[in-house]
């Protein structure tokens, strides 16, 4: 349960301020809006050298459009992001309004709370980020849409880090800047790969199971075996054990699985529910990918003028999964006799976290 307080969490009157992060977001997607179709209207500039010509057949199977955007049916799939997230400001706003804080509960996700509004905020920047690749087939498309995506997947293992680090908000927050600040420069100039052969994407998605089954089962033995997780979470999309052995060099990345099992050194002192939330965004998603892999250019489904597109597909079926994830975040309580979950309080090295 939450609590009202006297001051809302954006440090001023909920029924003034709640609805400020809104009004700024959808101001922030109309200047897209407009600036959006007036690249359209242009034509855009050169190309990415990935990118197929007019007429022909796209990455994504979609046919190449002279028109407004390149692919038209991919572009606008997008648009499920953007709902998604503005949802999610107007939960977090209406929180405000009642002065409903986190309270006792120990819940980054409740009210205009910094952590909860950058999950809204990045879930809404994967639409743009993404409409600006499918639409303008530019290398700034291309960066653009994949800072999005790193944007939106650092947020959930980095909290989960950072409880069980006891980290405050503005730790928090630094770090996400800089690791996101670092990725957005490497990709710029160095190319998807970071110039290290690294794709911080997948490692994230890998990262954040690792570092949930942490939050469940936190103990000294499982920050030894949780790097593990990671190496299941590969076989999901397609890369085995034998072949990450095979070739060492391309997969050095599979020892960074064991960052949060490193940093995680104590155990949570709350606790969330997984069901329904986690597993129907995690369901989700996993459809949302078997169905993204039908999506490509070279696959026999692929029926590059059809009025439903597969990748237009994987956009909505991820944006629903978004919502899922800010639900089920939502759920995090803090354990009600006050001990860790893994009941190891005699230790003594567990303090409140710095909320």
């Amino acid at each position: 349960m939450t609590r009202r307080s006297s001051a809302a969490p954006d440090g001023g009157d909920g029924n003034v301020n709640a609805y400020r992060p809104l009004r700024l977001t959808v101001v922030a997607i109309g200047v897209f809006a407009v600036l959006f179709l007036i690249g359209g209207s242009t034509g855009w500039w050169t190309p990415a050298d990935n990118e197929p010509p007019i007429g022909e057949v796209s990455r994504w199977c979609e046919r190449v459009d002279g028109g407004l955007f390149r692919e038209p049916i991919n572009t606008l799939g997008n648009l499920g992001f953007v709902v998604s997230g503005l949802a999610m400001f107007v939960v977090l706003a209406r929180e405000t309004t009642a002065n409903r804080t986190a309270g006792p509960t120990g819940n980054r996700f409740t009210g205009n709370q910094p952590i909860a509004l950058t999950y809204a905020a990045a879930t809404v920047f994967l639409g743009p980020g993404s409409m600006l690749m499918h639409g303008s087939h530019t290398f700034f498309g291309a960066w653009i849409d994949n800072v999005s995506m790193v944007a939106y997947i650092l947020i959930p293992w980095m909290v989960n880090v950072a409880v069980l680090r006891r980290s405050s908000d503005r730790g928090l927050l630094t770090a996400y800047g800089l690791v996101l600040g670092a990725f957005a420069t490497s990709y710029w100039f160095f190319g998807g790969d970071l110039g290290i052969g690294l794709d911080l994407f997948g490692l994230s998605i890998a990262l954040w199971m690792v570092s949930e089954a942490l939050f469940r089962f936190w103990s000294p033995a499982a920050r030894v075996w949780s790097g593990l997780i990671g190496f299941g979470v590969a076989m999901v999309f397609g890369i085995t054990p034998v072949e990450m052995f095979n070739a060492v060099g391309d997969h050095w990345w599979v020892v960074l699985f064991w960052v949060p099992g490193l940093l995680a050194d104590r155990a949570p002192m709350t606790r969330r529910t997984y069901t329904p939330w986690f597993w129907a965004g995690t369901t989700s998603f996993l459809l949302a990918f078997a169905i993204w892999t039908t999506g490509t250019a070279d696959h026999s489904w692929c029926r590059p003028d059809g009025l439903v597109q597969a990748h237009a597909v994987w956009h909505l079926l991820t944006a629903f999964s978004t919502w899922c994830f800010f639900q089920f975040l939502r759920t995090e309580r803090r354990i009600g006799d006050g001990r860790p979950v893994s009941g190891l309080a005699s230790t003594g090295r567990f303090t409140p976290p710095h909320q």
